[in-house]
């Protein structure tokens, strides 16, 4: 299958790319990863509100372009390793404007201007990322119960919990969260495990809940896929860019048949993934049906072909690959990091299985 962007996606791309390589290249936003305690820079997120991204997934008579658009900027932003929790955050504003509750709207006009951060906090097995019925509660206008990996949920102003009862809106308290990190595998993420009693709005009962955060998680896994082709995408390049220039025996290592297959292999997984990945995003924006099936089968596919693609980056370096300085590593973790969230591999392979349309004999 081929696919191609329209004048306005390719623009959109095009845009995106020259915007994040001058106002986020990874040489500049591996410091606030490394070194800051919140792990990303809030002006940066403002520039982007302003501008209209995190708004990507609204409605076009909000202002929203569509899940091929989304698909677009989160691979370019897979491309740069784009710190923070940006796509958590498009999910939580497409989330809110389909909440009927007026404080919904609210957080929905704070959150996609950059204002203000809002996440989901839904996860509640340390042992597991994969969606499971919550047992934190909603009553008497307070949440109580924990949560586990919260993505950047100390730094968050407002979160939307799944509880028994429905969604629930919890503003920050004027204490602060009660927070414990989590430690990861990627340093640039900051997840967290909060425990609640806090004051609280309900957003929805039980089954509109669900509802919504099934749409969630099926966009979640279209957003990281295409972010994981996106870092597929510029490991190979920084693959072919260094075996180009590097020398052995009086010659480029990437004239070597042996290292020319393995670059190879890695352009088949990287366009597969690509292929993969906006078959899906345009099943969502086309509303064929097919949406949850093709999200899963894009999101179980990206996740081994990327560790291969990384992993194959780090050794075709050879002994500087797997170094602090370079880069190939902030790739592979946060690779790794997006293929536990959103859905595992595991169940979203499952998840394929249930929803695969039947097939004529």
């Amino acid at each position: 299958m081929q696919f191609d962007l329209n004048e306005d996606q390719a623009l959109l791309r095009r845009s995106t790319r020259e915007f994040l390589e001058k106002e986020a290249p990874l040489a500049e936003t591996r410091v606030v990863m490394e070194e800051s305690a919140e792990g990303y820079a809030k002006n940066l997120y403002a520039q982007l509100g302003d501008l209209g991204y995190a708004g990507l997934l609204l409605s076009e008579e909000e202002g929203g372009l569509g899940a091929i658009a989304f698909a677009v900027v989160m691979a370019e932003m897979g491309r740069v390793a784009f710190p923070g929790p940006f796509l958590d955050l498009t999910l939580a504003v497409q989330m809110l404007a389909n909440c009927p509750e007026a404080s919904a709207r609210e957080w929905q006009d704070r959150a996609g201007a950059g204002s203000a951060l809002v996440v989901i906090a839904q996860g509640e097995d340390i042992g597991s990322t994969d969606p499971a019925s919550p047992s934190v509660v909603f009553e008497d206008n307070r949440v109580r119960g924990s949560k586990v990996f919260v993505p950047f949920g100390a730094q968050a102003d407002a979160l939307i919990v799944s509880t028994a009862q429905g969604l629930a809106l919890v503003p920050r308290p004027g204490a602060g969260w009660n927070a414990m990190p989590l430690t990861t595998l990627d340093h640039a993420q900051r997840f967290v495990r909060l425990n609640f009693d806090d004051e609280a709005i309900r957003l929805t009962d039980p089954e509109s809940g669900a509802a919504l955060l099934a749409d969630a998680l099926r966009l979640g896994a279209l957003g990281a896929s295409a972010q994981m082709f996106g870092i597929m995408e510029r490991s190979l390049e920084i693959a072919v860019a260094y075996t180009s220039e590097r020398e052995a025996f009086g010659a480029p290592i990437g004239s070597f048949q042996a290292l020319q297959h393995r670059c190879a292999d890695m352009l088949i997984q990287t366009e597969s993934t690509r292929s993969a990945t906006f078959r899906a995003a345009w099943a969502e924006e086309t509303g064929t049906g097919e949406a949850a099936y093709l999200s899963s089968v894009a999101k179980a596919w990206a996740g081994p072909a990327g560790r291969f693609v990384c992993g194959q980056t780090i050794q075709l370096l050879g002994g500087v690959g797997f170094t602090w300085e370079y880069d190939p590593h902030i790739y592979l973790k946060r690779l790794k990091t997006l293929e536990q969230f959103h859905g595992s591999t595991a169940w979203h392979i499952e998840n394929a299985l249930a929803n695969a349309p039947l097939m004529e004999a």
